[in-house]
């Protein structure tokens, strides 16, 4: 079973002059290296008995051995089981059992939790209970789980070629002889296909900061004169928005922002601090990306579908129009129903412009009295309170619950105070639940499970 070729790989993705720089910060590395790392992969790969239509699970933080060993095993023509560094043991093995991966690569130590690229040896090692790959997919993800269980979803080779295709029509994405500084995770969507993936098949120098810190991103960004973009999650604008105003970025020209709706006051935090509009990314594991307007043109939307793809609205929700199920194994039968993928986000599409915005899960809205409360909204404009640094608002069952990080001086009775006076009573909180952190999933997303919620440490 041939899932993958060295065309693939040497033809797009590590193609090019030998002494371009594609690894800029803060390993530098050029064409020429790179082929030489990958290569180097290969042959550990090969000694462990990997080929085409074998399966390598890849488990390691961003680092130079990370995109070696996933280019190598995709190089060979085997299937990649992608796993977040940072599962527990317990989930990754209960993931590789699922999978029956032949192969594991994975660090030997593991990164701390601001860091963002790692200087770290990985190792791979044979699983004698692995099998060859079930399906002819390239790539099998989990999805991220912020809202339960994770799927198991697979995508094929040519699948990934369209993505890269479909990334080089939008306005203001990186172009060749410019930078781009990733912040998302590299083991997911928008910082795997986005910016890695995208990235060394369009000539873009590729950047991940030392620490995900201010100080660190902004070493990132200034690492290079080019024309430098930032891909990231609000979190991330957060902190940007937040850099002293004696610190100037002459270079930076784009940012775009995925994985999380993004809160009003953060994108024009952002925007007023770096005279740079804070775009939109929008997109899905099983799919890739769906929407972008980094441009900032339709903002609060995510932007018009990007060029391919084909959605519509029904019964609020958002569907999107493919060939097959992306879904491996069992899964909800709601989810893929005749050609249409349910994405469960509730959204509108503008019948002039036909921008997509996203008003949150479709499956957020619940009955009180018989009156129907959206609990994204309600979340939305608890996020805007003075004080509230972040939050997720759920059903328990019985009531609306707030589960929220305050910032210092902030008071539950002043949360509460300014929450009377923005939404009706029947939509506001019964209960506010502060904690010191939210727990947030691989991707960083906040988690919306709400056994996870309710397990978070309370003040």
């Amino acid at each position: 079973m041939l899932l993958n070729s060295p065309t693939w790989v040497d033809d797009l993705l590590l193609a090019g002059p030998d002494t371009q720089v594609c690894l800029g910060f803060p390993e530098r590395r050029d064409r020429r290296g790179l082929r030489s790392a990958v290569a180097e992969a290969c042959e550990e790969l090969r000694a462990l008995g990997v080929a085409a239509g074998g399966s390598v699970a890849v488990s390691i933080p961003p680092s130079l051995d990370y995109i070696r060993y996933l280019l190598a095993a995709w190089r060979l023509g085997a299937q990649v089981h992608l796993l977040d560094h940072r599962l527990s043991d317990r989930e990754r093995e209960r993931a590789l059992n699922v999978l029956a991966s032949q192969v594991l690569v994975s660090a030997t130590a593991q990164a701390g939790a601001l860091r963002g690229w790692n200087a770290l040896t990985a190792a791979s090692v044979r699983r004698d209970e692995g099998r060859p790959a079930a399906t002819d997919h390239a790539i099998i993800q989990l999805s991220s789980g912020s809202t339960g269980p994770s799927k198991v979803i697979g995508r094929h080779t040519s699948d990934l070629v369209t993505e890269i295709e479909r990334y080089r029509q939008i306005e203001r994405m990186p172009a060749a002889g410019e930078r781009v500084v990733i912040l998302n995770s590299l083991s997911h969507t928008m910082g795997l296909f986005g910016g890695l993936v995208y990235g060394l098949a369009s000539g873009v120098e590729l950047a991940v900061p030392e620490r995900m810190t201010s100080d660190g991103i902004v070493a990132a960004i200034d690492a290079g004169a080019a024309p430098t973009s930032v891909m990231g999650v609000p979190f991330h604008y957060r902190l940007l928005g937040s850099v002293a105003s004696d610190v100037t970025l002459p270079q930076l020209v784009t940012a775009m922002s995925a994985g999380e709706v993004m809160r009003p006051s953060i994108a024009v935090a952002f925007a007023s601090r770096w005279s740079v509009p804070l775009g939109a990314v929008y997109g899905m594991t099983e799919t890739g990306v769906l929407t972008a307007d980094l441009a900032g043109r339709y903002a609060p939307s995510v932007g018009r579908p990007a060029p391919g793809i084909v959605v519509r609205v029904d019964e609020d929700e958002l569907l999107v129009r493919r060939d097959e199920s992306p879904y491996v194994g069992l899964v909800d039968g709601t989810r893929y129903v005749d050609g249409w993928l349910h994405t469960r986000d509730h959204a509108e599409i503008d019948p002039e412009t036909g921008a997509v915005t996203i008003r949150g899960r479709h499956d957020s809205q619940v009955a009180i009295g018989g009156l129907k409360v959206d609990l994204t909204e309600v979340e939305q404009e608890l996020a805007e309170v003075a004080g509230v640094a972040e939050c997720v608002v759920l059903w328990n069952g019985a009531a609306i619950e707030a589960v929220l990080a305050l910032l210092d001086g902030a008071t539950v009775g002043g949360v509460e105070a300014a929450m009377a006076g923005r939404l009706a009573d029947y939509k506001l909180p019964r209960r506010y639940r502060v904690v010191d952190s939210l727990p947030r999933t691989t991707t960083g997303k906040l988690s919306r499970d709400i056994n996870l919620l309710m397990k978070a440490n309370e003040r």
